[in-house]
């Protein structure tokens, strides 16, 4: 049996739900032009929230400046910023009476900032309508321009603020080319030390032939970095074209990473076959 047909084991099945808030959740971003990183990489979690009316907005357009071979999401040459996203996103936010919003972004290492600025931007629009509004920002690494980053993320704070490191170093040429390890590990040190009463928080993904010793490693680095939260989640293919999986974790191996991870000292963990960097955000 090739690698890549590997069947689905009973627990990676998920209901589908195409209820009444579902499809005014749909029909909002649809209408308002709200892109999400739920249909955008083809997220299997994405009829249960919308039909909780919440959603990942995906910003700074659809096409990403890397090509990461787990992910979805187009490569190539992005449009320059919309203005008017904040404006949109804040309506949106109005319209569905949201209380907590994750934020994400393609990598736009086109633009001088990184695109921090539309983050921002987006924020400060959202509490205008709302003041108590709360955030969870989901970056890109930033690259070459971490402390000016983190820097204009200061007027906005408090909120969550999550980077993925996605995988193990050692599967990095493989599952993650464009990124690098210990670049997501620094920003991660950089937001900690700059804000330390801030939750950072990041996510890994299982099931792409990485050890439980590296697992393990990982996740010494990342509270080694100030990391208080962890989500660890099964990696299936978002397109025929993506990596395959090679290996379906079973539900107890979840359940004894969670294990793990609060005994060295994570606060909040979220550790299960479905498990997303936005999953269960708000809670």
């Amino acid at each position: 049996m090739k690698m890549d047909h590997i069947p689905f084991p009973p627990w990676i099945r998920k209901g589908l739900s195409t209820g009444q808030q579902y499809k005014r959740t749909e029909g909002l971003l649809e209408s308002m032009q709200i892109d999400t990183i739920c249909t955008q990489a083809n997220c299997p979690n994405q009829r249960e929230c919308w039909e909780k009316g919440t959603a990942t907005v995906l910003i700074l357009g659809t096409i990403c400046t890397r090509n990461c071979p787990f992910c979805s999401v187009s490569h190539g040459s992005p449009l320059p910023p919309d203005p008017q996203e904040p404006k949109r996103i804040a309506d949106l936010a109005s319209e569905l009476a949201l209380q907590y919003l994750v934020i994400t972004s393609v990598d736009r290492d086109d633009l001088p900032d990184g695109g921090v600025s539309q983050f921002r931007s987006i924020v400060e629009a959202c509490r205008l309508r709302n003041p108590s509004m709360r955030f969870e920002l989901l970056v890109p690494d930033f690259k070459g321009v971490q402390e000016a980053a983190i820097e204009a993320l200061d007027p906005i704070q408090p909120f969550v603020f999550g980077h993925n490191v996605e995988t193990v170093p050692g599967l990095y040429r493989t599952v993650r080319p464009g990124g690098n390890y210990e670049r997501s590990l620094r920003l991660l040190r950089l937001a900690k030390n700059r804000w330390p009463n801030t939750p950072t928080k990041s996510s890994l993904m299982l099931g792409l032939s990485e050890s439980d010793e590296q697992v393990l490693a990982v996740l010494q680095d990342l509270r080694n970095s100030g990391c208080n939260r962890l989500c660890l989640g099964q990696y299936l293919k978002p397109t025929k074209d993506s990596l395959p999986v090679r290996k379906y974790i079973h539900p107890d191996e979840f359940a004894h990473w969670r294990d793990v991870a609060i005994t060295m000292g994570f606060d909040w963990v979220l550790s299960e076959p479905f498990a997303r960097s936005s999953y269960h955000a708000e809670e």
